[in-house]
């Protein structure tokens, strides 16, 4: 509860767009811009699109995590941390931890499979179709068909998946922080 001085207006207010704007662009990202574009582009260009935007959402998620948790600790000692504060604390901690790992390590590992896949899938014409329903014939022949791609798209969906924990652990611990510093509000 008590702090080590107190943050001024500008800092409150500065703490609080940046925590809110973060959690706003995870559940676009998260929720819609995804969804929205694999109706309404071909596979590949999904992909290359998804691999411009996500190295900069995912520094930008981290950025903002290391940003939030100094900020927040700089004004709450750890020896005089209450209960809701050490939670808060930890969750901030945690989506710096995860988006770090996302950013760096997950999110380019997927991107580098999904390339390889599509370099195959070219070369038997696959990747122009709208939507992940067109042509599932196609892209199960594939499969069954080159020992390669297979390995490549079981690396893919398993980076994929982690990555996507990673990103709905980070939007989740966000999303906590904002319901603690609504109704923790003075102590910000």
């Amino acid at each position: 509860m008590a702090a080590e001085g107190v943050p001024g207006s500008l800092v409150k207010v500065a703490y609080l767009l940046v925590l809110s704007a973060s959690w706003g662009m995870q559940c676009w990202v998260t929720f819609v811009a995804g969804f929205v574009m694999i109706r309404g582009v071909p596979r590949h260009t999904f992909g290359l699109v998804q691999s411009k935007l996500f190295p900069f959402y995912g520094h930008i998620v981290m950025c903002v995590s290391f940003l939030n948790l100094v900020v927040y600790a700089a004004y709450h000692p750890r020896d005089l941390l209450s209960t809701s504060e050490s939670v808060q604390i930890s969750l901030f901690f945690i989506s710096l931890i995860v988006s770090a790992l996302n950013a760096r390590w997950f999110s380019p590992a997927t991107t580098t499979a999904m390339f390889k896949m599509q370099d195959i899938e070219r070369e038997h014409g696959l990747g122009g179709e709208i939507g992940m329903s067109s042509n599932i014939e196609g892209y199960k022949r594939l499969r069954e068909k080159d020992p390669k791609y297979q390995a490549l798209r079981k690396s893919f969906l398993r980076y994929h998946g982690i990555s996507s924990l990673c990103n709905l652990v980070s939007l989740l611990s966000n999303g906590a922080n904002l319901v603690y510093t609504a109704l923790l509000l003075p102590t910000i």
